[in-house]
């Protein structure tokens, strides 16, 4: 997939191209900076400007490999430059391209109801509120939910939890786990099964 993408925009090393969508599998939920990819690769020995990472993160988006969510500053009300989020668009990529095991489940878990939020005609943003961050603030029309996304929650923990704390009031809040003795609420925050929020 990769290589037509590559021949299409005529680039002729693809090695650059790989690894960055490579890096994309391998953050999948994690904040991307264009920064922190070019350390990477130089890293490896790879000189690549700012630019055609910029430029070859737009082709990836654009091939509809990856789906690019920018952050948003629920208090500020504005949209954040720099970081955001790269999704893929078919999970099935992570597991034959990264071709490992020991996968973030958490990670998947999140791709996975971002792609669902979209199914349902939800725009999606990565929330920021403070100093907190919010997995998916999706809004269709004038429904607005707040969304945080976990494997797991840890005993006794209440991080997931913390980060609603401050939100606007009136609007949903939802914690979604993959694991079933989650299922509850904490603080009269629903938190639901990944199961249960994809057949509802």
């Amino acid at each position: 997939m990769l290589r037509v993408v590559a021949g299409r925009a005529t680039i002729k090393n693809t090695e650059v191209l790989e690894r960055i969508a490579l890096y994309l599998l391998s953050n999948t939920g994690q904040l991307i900076s264009i920064n922190k990819i070019a350390n990477t690769l130089r890293s490896s020995d790879l000189k690549v400007s700012n630019n055609t990472i910029e430029n070859y993160l737009e082709l990836l988006h654009n091939a509809f490999l990856f789906y690019k969510v920018p952050r948003f500053d629920i208090r500020e009300k504005e949209y954040l430059r720099g970081q955001g989020k790269y999704y893929v668009v078919d999970l099935g990529f992570i597991r034959s391209q990264l071709q490992r095991k020991n996968i973030n489940h958490g990670s998947k878990i999140e791709n996975l109801v971002f792609l669902e939020l979209l199914s349902r005609g939800y725009e999606v943003f990565v929330g920021k509120y403070n100093d907190k961050e919010i997995d998916f603030v999706a809004q269709k029309y004038t429904d607005v939910k707040y969304i945080q996304v976990t494997d797991h929650i840890p005993e006794n923990s209440t991080r997931e939890s913390d980060n609603f704390l401050h939100l606007p009031t009136g609007y949903q809040k939802i914690i979604i786990t993959n694991n079933w003795d989650d299922v509850g609420n904490i603080d009269g925050i629903p938190v639901i099964h990944i199961i249960d929020f994809l057949t509802k």
